[in-house]
Protein backbone atom coordinates (compact mmCIF):
# COMPACT_ATOMS: atom_id res chain seq x y z
CA UNK A 1 0.00 0.00 0.00
CA UNK A 2 3.00 2.28 -0.52
CA UNK A 3 1.23 4.10 -3.36
CA UNK A 4 -1.91 4.66 -1.27
CA UNK A 5 0.20 6.14 1.54
CA UNK A 6 1.95 8.43 -0.93
CA UNK A 7 -1.47 9.55 -2.15
CA UNK A 8 -2.54 10.44 1.39
CA UNK A 9 0.71 12.33 1.93
CA UNK A 10 -0.01 14.44 -1.15
CA UNK A 11 -3.29 15.76 0.31
CA UNK A 12 -3.81 18.74 2.58
CA UNK A 13 -5.63 18.32 5.89
CA UNK A 14 -9.05 19.24 4.48
CA UNK A 15 -8.70 16.84 1.54
CA UNK A 16 -7.45 14.04 3.75
CA UNK A 17 -10.33 14.53 6.16
CA UNK A 18 -12.83 14.37 3.32
CA UNK A 19 -11.48 11.24 1.67
CA UNK A 20 -11.06 9.57 5.08
CA UNK A 21 -14.79 10.09 5.63
CA UNK A 22 -15.59 7.97 2.55
CA UNK A 23 -15.65 4.70 4.45
CA UNK A 24 -17.87 2.65 2.13
CA UNK A 25 -18.68 2.35 -1.59
CA UNK A 26 -22.02 4.07 -0.92
CA UNK A 27 -20.26 7.09 0.61
CA UNK A 28 -17.81 7.28 -2.28
CA UNK A 29 -20.76 7.35 -4.68
CA UNK A 30 -22.50 10.00 -2.59
CA UNK A 31 -19.44 12.23 -2.85
CA UNK A 32 -19.34 11.85 -6.63
CA UNK A 33 -23.06 12.63 -6.83
CA UNK A 34 -22.51 15.79 -4.78
CA UNK A 35 -20.02 17.42 -7.15
CA UNK A 36 -20.78 18.93 -10.59
CA UNK A 37 -20.42 16.92 -13.78
CA UNK A 38 -17.49 18.35 -15.75
CA UNK A 39 -17.99 19.17 -19.42
CA UNK A 40 -14.30 20.04 -19.82
CA UNK A 41 -12.20 18.07 -22.27
CA UNK A 42 -9.52 17.26 -19.71
CA UNK A 43 -8.70 14.38 -17.38
CA UNK A 44 -8.38 14.86 -13.63
CA UNK A 45 -6.43 12.46 -11.45
CA UNK A 46 -8.00 11.49 -8.10
CA UNK A 47 -6.05 14.15 -6.21
CA UNK A 48 -7.25 16.87 -8.57
CA UNK A 49 -10.86 15.69 -8.30
CA UNK A 50 -10.57 16.33 -4.56
CA UNK A 51 -9.10 19.79 -5.16
CA UNK A 52 -11.45 20.91 -7.94
CA UNK A 53 -14.62 19.20 -6.67
CA UNK A 54 -15.75 18.30 -10.20
CA UNK A 55 -15.43 15.27 -12.47
CA UNK A 56 -16.74 13.56 -15.58
CA UNK A 57 -17.11 9.79 -15.89
CA UNK A 58 -13.41 9.04 -16.45
CA UNK A 59 -12.30 11.25 -13.56
CA UNK A 60 -15.03 9.88 -11.31
CA UNK A 61 -14.10 6.26 -11.88
CA UNK A 62 -10.43 6.99 -11.27
CA UNK A 63 -11.29 8.80 -8.04
CA UNK A 64 -13.57 5.96 -6.94
CA UNK A 65 -10.85 3.39 -7.64
CA UNK A 66 -8.41 5.36 -5.48
CA UNK A 67 -10.97 5.75 -2.69
CA UNK A 68 -11.87 2.05 -2.85
CA UNK A 69 -8.18 1.21 -2.62
CA UNK A 70 -7.98 3.05 0.68
CA UNK A 71 -10.70 0.68 1.94
CA UNK A 72 -8.70 -2.39 0.93
CA UNK A 73 -10.20 -3.09 -2.50
CA UNK A 74 -7.98 -3.48 -5.57
CA UNK A 75 -8.20 -0.41 -7.85
CA UNK A 76 -10.13 -1.89 -10.78
CA UNK A 77 -11.83 -0.07 -13.66
CA UNK A 78 -13.88 -1.25 -16.62
CA UNK A 79 -14.76 0.69 -19.76
CA UNK A 80 -18.25 0.25 -21.22
CA UNK A 81 -18.15 0.60 -25.00
CA UNK A 82 -20.94 2.27 -27.01
CA UNK A 83 -21.91 3.05 -30.57
CA UNK A 84 -22.53 6.73 -31.39
CA UNK A 85 -22.02 7.78 -27.76
CA UNK A 86 -19.42 8.42 -25.06
CA UNK A 87 -17.64 5.53 -23.35
CA UNK A 88 -18.55 5.11 -19.70
CA UNK A 89 -16.04 4.08 -17.05
CA UNK A 90 -16.84 2.12 -13.89
CA UNK A 91 -14.81 1.55 -10.74
CA UNK A 92 -15.38 -2.07 -9.73
CA UNK A 93 -15.50 -3.77 -6.37
CA UNK A 94 -16.51 -7.19 -5.08
CA UNK A 95 -18.29 -8.32 -1.94
CA UNK A 96 -18.83 -12.02 -1.20
CA UNK A 97 -17.82 -12.83 -4.76
CA UNK A 98 -20.35 -10.48 -6.36
CA UNK A 99 -19.60 -7.40 -8.43
CA UNK A 100 -20.71 -3.84 -7.80
CA UNK A 101 -19.71 -0.51 -9.33
CA UNK A 102 -19.27 3.20 -8.62
CA UNK A 103 -19.50 5.79 -11.40
CA UNK A 104 -19.89 9.47 -12.16
CA UNK A 105 -22.37 10.18 -14.92
CA UNK A 106 -24.43 12.90 -16.53
CA UNK A 107 -27.25 10.32 -16.71
CA UNK A 108 -29.19 9.23 -13.64
CA UNK A 109 -29.13 5.52 -14.42
CA UNK A 110 -25.41 5.10 -15.10
CA UNK A 111 -24.08 5.45 -11.58
CA UNK A 112 -23.98 3.12 -8.55
CA UNK A 113 -24.61 -0.63 -8.61
CA UNK A 114 -24.94 -2.76 -5.50
CA UNK A 115 -22.56 -5.76 -5.30
CA UNK A 116 -25.20 -8.34 -6.28
CA UNK A 117 -24.01 -9.34 -9.77
CA UNK A 118 -22.42 -12.76 -10.19
CA UNK A 119 -20.45 -11.88 -13.32
CA UNK A 120 -19.13 -8.77 -15.01
CA UNK A 121 -21.49 -9.40 -17.91
CA UNK A 122 -24.45 -9.31 -15.51
CA UNK A 123 -23.16 -6.06 -14.04
CA UNK A 124 -22.62 -4.39 -17.41
CA UNK A 125 -26.00 -5.52 -18.76
CA UNK A 126 -27.69 -3.88 -15.77
CA UNK A 127 -26.76 -0.56 -17.45
CA UNK A 128 -28.16 -1.48 -20.87
CA UNK A 129 -31.55 0.24 -20.80
CA UNK A 130 -30.10 3.36 -19.16
CA UNK A 131 -27.23 3.71 -21.63
CA UNK A 132 -28.61 5.92 -24.41
CA UNK A 133 -27.81 9.09 -26.33
CA UNK A 134 -29.83 12.23 -27.00
CA UNK A 135 -31.31 10.58 -30.11
CA UNK A 136 -32.88 8.10 -27.63
CA UNK A 137 -30.83 5.26 -29.12
CA UNK A 138 -29.68 2.46 -26.79
CA UNK A 139 -25.96 2.56 -27.42
CA UNK A 140 -24.14 0.02 -25.19
CA UNK A 141 -22.30 -2.59 -27.26
CA UNK A 142 -19.54 -4.08 -25.12
CA UNK A 143 -16.97 -3.66 -22.37
CA UNK A 144 -13.30 -4.15 -21.61
CA UNK A 145 -11.88 -6.69 -19.22
CA UNK A 146 -11.01 -5.05 -15.88
CA UNK A 147 -7.84 -2.99 -15.67
CA UNK A 148 -5.95 -3.03 -12.36
CA UNK A 149 -4.57 0.46 -11.84
CA UNK A 150 -1.85 -0.73 -9.49
CA UNK A 151 0.15 -1.39 -12.66
CA UNK A 152 0.36 2.39 -13.02
CA UNK A 153 1.67 3.06 -9.51
CA UNK A 154 5.18 3.85 -10.84
CA UNK A 155 3.52 6.67 -12.84
CA UNK A 156 1.75 8.08 -9.75
CA UNK A 157 -1.71 7.73 -11.30
CA UNK A 158 -3.47 8.93 -8.14
CA UNK A 159 -1.68 12.30 -8.20
CA UNK A 160 -0.62 12.84 -11.83
CA UNK A 161 -3.00 14.17 -14.49
CA UNK A 162 -0.53 13.13 -17.19
CA UNK A 163 -0.97 9.44 -16.34
CA UNK A 164 -4.67 9.63 -17.20
CA UNK A 165 -3.82 9.71 -20.92
CA UNK A 166 -1.63 6.63 -20.50
CA UNK A 167 -4.48 4.78 -18.82
CA UNK A 168 -6.96 5.87 -21.49
CA UNK A 169 -4.60 4.54 -24.17
CA UNK A 170 -4.30 1.22 -22.34
CA UNK A 171 -8.09 0.87 -22.19
CA UNK A 172 -8.17 1.20 -25.98
CA UNK A 173 -5.81 -1.77 -26.33
CA UNK A 174 -6.99 -4.36 -23.80
CA UNK A 175 -9.36 -7.22 -24.58
CA UNK A 176 -12.97 -6.34 -25.27
CA UNK A 177 -16.18 -8.32 -24.85
CA UNK A 178 -19.06 -7.61 -27.23
CA UNK A 179 -22.66 -8.09 -26.17
CA UNK A 180 -25.00 -7.79 -29.15
CA UNK A 181 -25.36 -9.42 -32.54
CA UNK A 182 -26.17 -7.40 -35.65
CA UNK A 183 -29.73 -8.74 -35.58
CA UNK A 184 -30.15 -7.63 -31.95
CA UNK A 185 -28.88 -4.15 -32.80
CA UNK A 186 -31.20 -3.85 -35.80
CA UNK A 187 -34.20 -4.67 -33.59
CA UNK A 188 -33.51 -2.23 -30.76
CA UNK A 189 -36.36 0.15 -29.86
CA UNK A 190 -35.83 3.77 -28.96
CA UNK A 191 -35.96 4.74 -25.29
CA UNK A 192 -39.47 5.87 -24.35
CA UNK A 193 -39.90 9.57 -23.66
CA UNK A 194 -40.60 9.28 -19.93
CA UNK A 195 -37.49 7.14 -19.29
CA UNK A 196 -35.45 9.50 -21.46
CA UNK A 197 -36.50 12.56 -19.46
CA UNK A 198 -36.01 10.77 -16.12
CA UNK A 199 -32.47 9.79 -17.07
CA UNK A 200 -31.58 13.39 -17.88
CA UNK A 201 -32.74 14.84 -14.57
CA UNK A 202 -30.11 17.32 -13.36
CA UNK A 203 -28.08 16.96 -16.56
CA UNK A 204 -25.24 19.30 -17.53
CA UNK A 205 -26.25 19.87 -21.16
CA UNK A 206 -22.77 21.06 -22.09
CA UNK A 207 -21.43 17.62 -21.25
CA UNK A 208 -23.81 15.65 -23.47
CA UNK A 209 -22.40 13.69 -26.40
CA UNK A 210 -23.54 14.98 -29.79
CA UNK A 211 -24.36 11.85 -31.79
CA UNK A 212 -24.70 11.49 -35.52
CA UNK A 213 -28.28 11.16 -36.73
Amino acid sequence: MKAAKAFDNSLNKKELKLISSLTSPVKIQAFLDSIPYSAEDIYRCPGRVLRDRKAHCFDGAMFAAAALRRLGYPPLILDMLPHNDDDHLLALYQRDGHWGAIAKSNFVGLRFREPVYRTLRELVMSYFDDFYNVNREKTLRGYTVPLNLSAFDPLDWMTSDETMDVIADKLDKIRKVYLLTDDMIAGLALVDERSYQAGLMGVNAAGLYKPQR
